[in-house]
């Protein structure tokens, strides 16, 4: 088990993309895991047939552990040593040494020029000491080294590689020390590009193609040259379909169950564990601090409607959380203690210099909150494209752990279930947290003196949670404040 990010120590196993006996090559994905950010899909580092699945789909496994055995073909017989060879040089007879031989810094060598491609996090370079195979000197040892890190597969752009492929790969021996089980003699070309494994032939962004349209690559018939599935493959198999396929349902790792009494019980893992954590953490270490606002946000609602009309947004999806996001970036620049993270070793306050704006996103898996680095610097197009892409990926369960670190602040809508606020709780390294209630149309006084009178407006309440360690009553009171002032009249945003 690899570390597929920063800080964590286990992951669940959620789904298995491969069985015992399947063929796999360098890069195809192994299976599926929850940490406790998002979940992530592995490839492998290595080529072979998979020979044992040592953890069951729903279990967790601790990093560093294995998960998987696939031969590689490492155990066969290796040539005769040559006169003067040094007496420590490993032998590839000896599956032990073979994979001490074996690149440890989990990065593909064979089949991609010679160049190390990594593969995903924890599959880097190796602190401890690493033995490698000492390459072969001689009239032909160089030459068959570069036929097989090169010649092999000599290609333009990079592709699944067919089973019988690997038979090139093997280099010519002498006679067998020991008896060893042959490989697998190549059968008749299937009439689709499907491999034991599940891999199929296809360029990386027709592959993402047929990711975004729902499309399994192994029902579709490549027409490029040797078999390769091409875009327009993937076009015509979308549109021959008789139905959209249905999106993917994110279910949870481990199923909840139902003891003697009745009860329904619900492990908890993944995302759901790490939340309660964090909140328990954030709770009893910083001193929280909740102050309410209600404003009339109906110069908002109309400013949006303009946004949404004009040509640029068209194709960007425009929510009151897009102007609450810009408001909260300006008025963090005219408050810069709630953008701000208590270190406790020093014992100082870090006041930012950039606002990474969380966002917290409901998911089937639990709440997680990716945040927008340097959102202060961005336009409001940029800003929409940017809360897009976020929340939507947060849903989909793929927020890559990077995109979760070093939050500064963050916002909460509770509004889009109906409800009027709430009492957040900071993440934790965090200053501060905005809550967002339901914008409805309530009965509101506007105008002053003779000139005063109730209409209905667009109203919503704000409540914001701060650190007081970082931040007193009277900034988080001028925060709040400048944030209903910007929604409450667009314009005065020119003024911070």
């Amino acid at each position: 088990m690899p570390d597929p990010g920063e800080g964590l120590v286990e992951a669940d196993v959620v789904t298995w993309r491969v069985a015992v006996g399947d063929t796999v090559e360098v890069n195809d994905i192994l299976l599926e895991i929850e940490t406790s950010k998002s979940l992530v899909e592995l490839p492998s580092p290595f080529a072979g047939t998979v020979t044992a699945l040592l953890v069951a789909e729903g279990e967790t496994a601790d990093v560093g552990a294995p998960i998987i055995t696939i031969d590689d073909g490492a155990a066969a017989p290796a040539a005769a040593p040559r006169v003067g060879a040094p007496a420590s040089t490993p032998s590839a007879a000896d599956p032990a040494e073979a994979r001490a031989v074996e690149p440890s810094d989990g990065m593909s060598g064979a089949g991609d020029g010679g160049r190390r491609v990594p593969n995903l996090i924890g599959y880097g370079p190796r602190t401890g000491e690493t033995r490698r195979r000492p390459r072969k000197r001689g009239a032909d040892g160089d030459q068959q080294t570069h036929d097989q890190l090169s010649g092999t597969f000599a290609t333009d752009v990079p592709v699944s590689r067919r089973t019988d492929d690997r038979v090139a790969l093997a280099p010519a021996a002498p006679a067998p020390a020991a008896p060893v089980a042959p490989l697998p003699a190549p059968g008749p070309a299937a009439p689709e590009p499907v491999l034991r494994g599940g891999a199929v032939l296809a360029k990386p962004p027709v592959r993402k193609l047929a990711k975004d349209l729902g499309l399994d690559l192994g029902t579709v018939t490549g027409t490029g040259p040797g078999g390769v599935v091409t875009r327009d493959d993937v076009t015509a198999a979308a549109a021959a379909a008789v139905a959209p396929p249905a999106p993917p349902v994110l279910a949870p790792v481990a199923a909840a169950r139902v003891d003697g009494a009745g009860d329904v019980r619900i492990p908890v893992r993944g995302v759901r564990k790490a939340t309660a954590e964090a909140m328990v953490r954030s709770a009893f270490t910083a001193p929280h601090v909740t102050e309410w606002l209600t404003c009339d946000v109906t110069a908002s609602m109309e400013l949006l409607e303009r946004v949404r009309a004009r040509r640029e947004f068209r194709e960007v999806r425009v929510s009151p959380l897009l102007l609450v996001a810009k408001a909260v970036c300006l008025a963090l620049g005219r408050t810069p203690e709630l953008n701000a993270f208590w270190d406790e070793p020093a014992q100082e306050i870090v006041q930012l210099s950039a606002v990474n704006l969380g966002i917290a996103a409901a998911t089937p898996r639990g709440l997680v909150v990716p945040n927008i680095k340097g959102a202060q610097a961005l336009g409001l197009l940029e800003l929409a494209q940017a809360v897009n892409a976020l929340v939507a990926t947060a849903r989909e369960g793929r927020t890559a752990p990077a995109d979760m670190a070093r939050g500064s602040f963050t916002i909460t809508n509770v509004g889009t279930f109906g409800v009027d606020a709430g009492t957040p709780i900071l993440n934790p390294g965090e200053s501060g947290i905005l809550c967002l209630g339901q914008i409805a149309r309530r009965p509101w006084v506007v105008g002053t003196g003779a000139d005063e009178r109730i209409e209905p407006r667009w109203v919503t309440t704000l409540a914001v949670s701060f650190d007081h360690r970082l931040a007193d009553g009277a900034q988080g009171s001028t925060f709040l404040a400048d944030v209903a002032q910007v929604l409450g009249d667009p314009g005065l945003g020119l003024l911070f």
